[in-house]
């Protein structure tokens, strides 16, 4: 929907593609759907949740064994973003590495986006840098 033909919109590194694939497992759904909702202090929080089917409309990004589902809402916010997973001494956890987002609170928990002309321009610019590269 918001996409680059070519290009997925989210990159998944090693350890998320890991993840993502051995809780696919442990869950027997066909993929983590992510997105984004309202909440948190900076006003929009990313969501992640199993999927057992994809709706219209919904951008699929598959790498190895781990599917992600993106809803078409949260296309716009997430393209160009990169999902890791890390291991820590105190927590572990998915980390969203998203050149869309122009704040975050303290914790971590919410994010706050580039405005929506700020979002288009930068998807016209990486469609046109595509279409150039063809």
């Amino acid at each position: 929907m918001f996409g680059i033909p070519g290009k997925a919109a989210v990159t998944l590194t090693p350890p998320a593609a890991r993840q993502i694939a051995r809780l696919m497992e442990k869950q027997g759904s066909a993929g983590l759907r992510i997105g984004v909702k309202k909440g948190g202090c900076a006003g929009m929080e990313y969501t992640m949740d199993f999927a057992d089917t994809v709706a219209p409309h919904e951008e699929v990004v598959t790498q190895g064994e781990a599917r992600v589902i993106i809803a078409p809402m949260a296309q716009m916010f997430l393209f160009g973003t990169e999902i890791d997973y890390e291991v820590g001494l105190l927590e572990s956890g998915f980390k969203f590495r998203n050149p869309n987002v122009s704040e975050a609170c303290g914790c971590g928990e919410s994010v706050k986006f580039d405005d929506i002309e700020t979002l288009k321009a930068r998807m016209d610019a990486a469609n046109d840098a595509a279409r150039a590269a063809e």
